[in-house]
């Protein structure tokens, strides 16, 4: 039986080519600078009062199996901030690499869907680029969505 932390740990070692920094919980920074872009956040909970995501459905609903496993569906956002919003020429000059990072994440997800084996299924993952407040900034990134069955 993997633990939600565990699974959280998991996330946070996933190596994405380009990304420079990842952080776990522990080691969330209060803000980001540019030299430590690009970078991935694991985020349990909602940045802010909206919604990074406007369908829920699956979030912390139980599914019970008469005499099977007891199993939980979690929603977890991978938060990936790639650059500030207030820097270089604006969105147009940063799509392509932030494209590519988004490439680079979906093939490293690909290689380890179950997260080492801490998913009873592999991990359902919804893609939003946008621009995404962290700190007191605003950022070019990406929040993947992920959606993973544990068993309690």
């Amino acid at each position: 039986m993997a633990s939600f932390r565990a699974a959280l740990t998991q996330l946070s070692s996933l190596k994405v080519r380009g990304v420079r920094n990842n952080y776990d919980l522990d080691e969330l920074p209060n803000s980001l600078h540019s030299a430590q872009m690009p970078a991935l956040l694991v985020m349990p909970v909602e940045l802010n009062a909206e919604r990074l995501f406007r369908e829920r459905k699956d979030s912390l609903q139980t599914a019970a199996f008469s005499g099977g496993t007891k199993s939980v569906y979690y929603s977890v956002t991978h938060l990936l901030l790639a650059a500030p919003a207030a820097a270089g020429l604006g969105l147009r000059s940063h799509m392509p690499s932030l494209v590519d990072l988004i490439d680079g994440y979906t093939a490293a997800l690909s290689a380890d869907v179950t997260l080492g084996d801490q998913l009873l299924a592999p991990a359902r993952v919804g893609v939003e680029p946008g621009i995404y407040p962290y700190g007191e900034r605003e950022f070019y990134g990406c929040a993947f969505r992920h959606t993973w069955l544990l068993e309690i």
